[in-house]
């Protein structure tokens, strides 16, 4: 009697010490079940995008055609300060012309700095037009690969400037290894200039 009572002392303390052990190994996995993380780097996207490359192309030659006629006219000002010189101070003739001459001055400032401005604005707006399809192109893909996560991995640009500028790298920069995460750049790049709504 107490030879069957001691097994089966025995069998529960065994099954007891399997379940406790199971358990001990189990649970974490359940806790701790790892995130499907994905990287992009923005920066690499905007470079390396034939979109930007568009952009940048068709804004410098519309810069250039600007700066030619602000030269222009900037010659234009400089035959009429020329043609000042000619005339004697004090008439009513070089009091026109001079106040011509100002006028034109003022004028070609003015347009210098609304021009400025306005190429400011343009750059502004373009490249928020890119970041914000970037970031969708970026969700998109994350749902068709399962990610539950994707970072910003772009990688410091050094030397940099300054002390201060160091420090900001430092404290940007969060993706110090990314591992055997996906890296999502080149195809983020692809479906952006497939994109016929981005078009510059």
């Amino acid at each position: 009697m107490k030879s069957r009572t001691a097994i089966t002392g025995a069998v529960i303390f065994v099954v007891a010490l399997w379940a406790t052990f199971e358990y001990g190994h189990a649970a974490p996995a359940a806790v701790t079940g790892g995130l499907n993380i994905g990287v992009v780097s923005v920066r690499s996207v905007i470079s390396g995008s034939q979109q930007q490359a568009r952009y940048s192309a068709a804004f410098m030659n519309k810069q250039a055609q600007l700066q030619a006629q602000l030269e222009s006219r900037a010659k234009d000002i400089e035959a009429a300060e020329a043609n000042l010189k000619t005339l004697r101070p004090g008439t009513e003739d070089y009091l026109k012309q001079l106040q011509s001459v100002f006028q034109k001055r003022s004028e070609l400032d003015s347009e210098q700095e609304f021009l400025k401005q306005k190429s400011s604005l343009e750059n502004k707006e373009w490249m928020e037009k890119l970041y914000q399809a970037t970031l969708k192109t970026v969700a998109d893909l994350a749902k068709e690969k399962g990610l539950d996560l994707v970072l910003e991995k772009t990688a410091p640009q050094f030397p940099v400037a300054s002390g201060d500028e160091l420090m900001a790298t430092f404290s940007t920069y969060k993706v110090l290894y990314s591992g055997n995460c996906p890296d999502l750049t080149n195809e983020v790049i692809a479906r952006l200039d497939a994109l016929e709504s981005l078009k510059p």
